[in-house]
């Protein structure tokens, strides 16, 4: 079927976080909001229809994980990643973020050191600290093209002193798709050093350019080595279903996560999640690549505008997520004088650059997963406030 990206769709009151929490963030319901990464479009028919059949049975009790749901997720890895998983290495989280934070608690200790890539996701850096551990950074290096590098020199010298590694692949919110030879690098860094390696893979369905690589595909060595987070909740629009999938070098480390989570009485999928993730692995495919060819015609269009009418702001186009990064540095404003352009100016709600890297000011992330008339809407907010300076 042809799914339809340029509807838009009033998402106020149904407690959308993105929407409903606008005051609660910008302190205004008076921004058009491209902060939070999900976006404004339905997912795939098929999960629609699979999640209207199961709420049409009216009971939604304990929920048992058939042995369908990881099969569906490992054959999804294996027929687009080539990324062959034994399902019985697979274990359920609620989510990415949580199952990264359960394994800081169990695998390391406090005031523990964790190394992360910075500008980089933001939890990242709260998962860290919030569980009383240490951030270390390895910041990535701009260039004068705009681009940013990887810093291996610093990374060598910060690895000998951490107990874990954080890697986001691809990147957020830079939309970088790691290369082999970076990855085989890193991979060698943290094992000559005994370092924990845990893969976020999130956004990997959401590749543009170039090819994702899961770091646990490397060698029969890395598989034995990574720990990889991935989930369908941000390929498929369902952050609020709550589920991801955590895959383990051994199946014994697989048992030692499940106890943790055991232990807390968390351990099923509910009614709902576990139908809309079967489903979306084995029929939204077709949904996917109509939505990538979409996105990719948003980020064209955020980075021509920009450069034909907002010059002092550059959008580079992202290799993989649907996460802009904005250089907003010709503007000549501090980060707290940016951010409040952004919202009583521009009335846009975005997220502030220094959420992925304290140090950086003058960039901001902006999440283009929404309807072309969206964005066209918001890009001239942009200018106007621009030109009015």
């Amino acid at each position: 079927m042809t799914y339809d990206f340029d509807r838009v769709i009033d998402r106020t009151g149904t407690f959308a976080a993105k929407y409903d929490e606008r005051v609660k963030n910008f302190g205004t319901n008076d921004v058009i909001p491209l902060w939070v990464a999900d976006m404004d479009f339905p997912t795939a028919q098929p999960v629609i229809d699979a999640l209207k059949k199961r709420a049409e049975e009216g009971i939604w009790g304990y929920t048992s994980r058939p042995d369908s749901y990881f099969e569906a997720i490992c054959a999804w890895q294996e027929r687009r990643n080539g990324w062959k998983i034994d399902p019985k290495r697979c274990s359920f989280a609620l989510g990415v973020i949580p199952a990264i934070g359960a394994m800081i608690q169990y695998m390391t200790k406090p005031g523990d050191k964790i190394l992360i890539q910075p500008p980089v996701y933001g939890d990242f850096f709260d998962i860290i600290q919030d569980n009383g551990r240490q951030v270390v950074s390895n910041y990535f290096i701009q260039q004068s093209d705009g681009s940013w590098k990887f810093d291996r020199e610093d990374f060598a010298k910060k690895i000998k002193d951490v107990k874990m590694f954080l890697l986001c692949s691809p990147h957020n919110p830079l939309g970088i798709v790691w290369p082999r030879e970076d990855l085989e690098w890193m991979l060698n860094q943290c094992m000559d050093n005994g370092v924990i390696l845990i893969s976020d893979e999130i956004h990997s369905d959401l590749i543009f350019a170039g090819k994702h690589i899961p770091t646990a595909s490397l060698s029969d060595t890395a598989a034995g080595y990574v720990i990889s987070c991935i989930s369908g909740t941000k390929t498929f629009n369902m952050a609020g279903l709550q589920a991801s999938t955590t895959v383990f070098p051994t199946v014994e480390q697989k048992e030692q996560f499940d106890r943790f989570w055991r232990n807390l009485e968390i351990h099923r999928n509910n009614a709902f999640s576990l139908i809309a993730m079967e489903a979306a692995f084995r029929e939204g495919e077709e949904w996917l690549e109509q939505l990538k060819t979409y996105l990719s015609g948003n980020f064209r269009f955020v980075a021509e505008y920009c450069a034909a009418h907002i010059p002092a702001i550059k959008a580079r186009i992202p290799d993989a997520t649907y996460l802009m990064w904005l250089d907003c540095r010709d503007l000549h404003m501090s980060q707290q004088a940016l951010n409040r352009f952004m919202i009583e100016k521009a009335h846009l709600g975005l997220s502030s650059g220094t959420g992925f890297a304290p140090e950086l000011e003058g960039f901001m992330r902006l999440n283009a997963a929404c309807p072309r008339a969206t964005l066209q809407k918001a890009m001239d907010q942009l200018r106007a406030a621009v030109e009015a300076l």
